[in-house]
């Protein structure tokens, strides 16, 4: 694994033996998990040279196991932070819609913001509730449209 690093940024090029070695990994854990559920009390202990360990905090924990589920299934994972406060413009981003659309959501009280002088502001965390609200009436919605199709009987 080759790590690019400029200022803030970093991109680390991960190889194929990379991927093999997540696979295995994440297989390792599930044998060793067997039947049990996940859960949040899973921990990851670091051995230290001279015997030592540290356990990894349950956040952290959390993240290095979706990045290495991620990693073993090919896929690209990009990580990073989000500030807590975000202009309309990157809350629009966020949300794949225009900045007027985002405007008229702010208006209408489906989303909430707040104004820092003339500025509109929004949280990061509310930006991401509605986010997720969203795709969750979305796979709601196309469950009922998969349900329809089997009563009607149409297959593709």
């Amino acid at each position: 694994m080759d790590a690019l690093v400029h200022e803030e940024k970093a991109v680390l090029s991960i190889t194929s033996d990379d991927v093999e070695q997540a696979r295995a990994f994440k297989a390792e854990v599930e044998q060793a998990r067997g039947n049990v559920a996940t859960g949040k009390h899973e921990s990851i202990t670091v051995g230290l040279h001279g015997g030592r360990s540290v356990e990894m905090p349950p956040e952290l924990t959390s993240l290095v196991s979706q990045v290495l589920d991620l990693l073993g299934r090919g896929c690209t994972v990009t990580v990073g932070s989000i500030p807590n406060e975000v202009t309309t413009t990157i809350a629009a981003k966020m949300l794949s819609i225009s900045r007027p659309t985002l405007m008229k959501l702010i208006n209408r009280g489906e989303i909430s913001a707040h104004k820092v002088g003339s500025h509109t502001r929004l949280f990061s965390k509310d930006v991401i509730a509605y986010r997720d609200k969203q795709r969750d009436a979305q796979r709601e919605a196309f469950q009922q449209l998969r349900e329809l199709e089997d009563q009607l009987g149409l297959d593709d």
